[in-house]
């Protein structure tokens, strides 16, 4: 299913990217002593308040952490104030029945293709393997991909998936990645229309190039894993979220953007989640 969404600006796109915001079904949910919603309503009004212009939004997964349709309905709730069209996809800790629950909804959109304007396209991917938490591409998806990159081959991608395709560099977290991730960039390289591939799952910043592609990973609302750690660590590092800006001839812009600091650290002796 695809949808058109006209270019407002004729050189570029810009998207607002928030992702694994862990919401529970209580308004008290805590994950490692971080209030999830208090923190994702924060996200929001700084987003609000810095007044960033955008023309949709991008939730890459892990929308709840305790699979009830209450958090995904405390997330649409939370995003009404931000007014663009969101498209989101499953990370592990979600739920797809629950997902389902919110729907119709006037603001989110359950679209895994969307034609961004003349130059632009986006395809969305589930790397949801149930009850684990690291990723795999089914044959499905990764058909549905390679279709839809040879279908539009004069638009430049951006691919959208919960797991990171390439290590990070954290052996706890690696270990989560997306497993069998050959299989997903011999279809990334099989075509030369991606520009970038970005991702949720790692709560951290990422921003790298493989194979000719930039590969990114955007903050938490939420908690913040230490980068480069071997074990299980939490940074003190502020709740954040990303902006992008996708131009005409294929570049992409991108900033990430935090909340000022001193709110919503962790409980930093904790060995796991």
């Amino acid at each position: 299913m695809g949808r058109n969404t006209e270019d407002t600006q004729s050189h570029s796109i810009k998207l607002l990217q928030i992702t694994d915001t862990h919401l529970f079904s209580a308004s008290d949910g805590c994950l490692l002593s971080v209030n999830t919603l208090e923190s994702f309503h924060a996200v929001v009004e700084a987003i609000r308040n810095q007044q960033i212009a955008f023309d949709g939004i991008i939730a890459t997964g892990d929308i709840s952490q305790d699979h009830s349709e209450q958090s995904y309905q405390r997330f649409e709730q939370g995003i009404v104030s931000l007014e663009k069209p969101c498209y989101w996809l499953p990370g592990n800790h979600d739920f797809k029945p629950g997902m389902q629950s919110v729907l119709p909804s006037p603001q989110i959109k359950t679209d895994t293709h969307v034609l961004l304007g003349e130059h632009w396209q986006i395809v969305l991917l589930d790397s949801q393997v149930e009850g684990v938490p690291h990723g795999r591409l089914s044959d499905e998806q990764l058909a549905y991909l390679d279709n839809k990159l040879a279908e539009y081959p004069q638009k430049h991608t951006l691919v959208l998936l919960h797991h990171h395709s390439v290590l990070v560099g954290s052996a706890w977290l690696d270990q989560h990645t997306l497993h069998e991730p050959e299989t997903f960039w011999q279809v990334i390289e099989k075509h030369d229309n991606v520009r970038a591939i970005l991702c949720g799952h790692v709560h951290q910043e990422y921003d790298s190039v493989h194979a000719g592609v930039r590969v990114m990973a955007s903050p938490s609302t939420c908690v913040q894993f230490k980068p480069d750690s071997s074990d299980f660590a939490l940074d003190p590092l502020s709740p954040g979220w990303r902006v992008l800006e996708l131009f005409s001839d294929g570049r992409v812009e991108t900033q990430v953007h935090r909340l000022a600091g001193g709110r919503f650290h962790p409980d930093f002796t904790a060995s796991g989640y």
